[in-house]
């Protein structure tokens, strides 16, 4: 389901959404890696942005 731009909370802000390109394309971009890795990423250890953080810094300096 697409998120609905007209609604302006922040509710998933701490959660990267795999469903969305536009979430994945950002957060590869922020983090370093690509955005297949990313979906790797949340595929393995979920959508929580800070952990998908501290993932994404470990995969880079490998």
């Amino acid at each position: 389901m697409a998120d609905d731009k007209t609604k302006r909370d922040f509710r998933d802000r701490d959660r990267v959404s795999a469903d969305e390109d536009y979430e994945v394309e950002y957060f590869a971009t922020k983090t370093g890696v690509t955005p297949q890795q990313v979906k790797e990423l949340i595929a393995k250890h979920g959508n929580q942005r800070e952990t998908l953080e501290l993932v994404a810094k470990a995969l880079r300096k490998q």
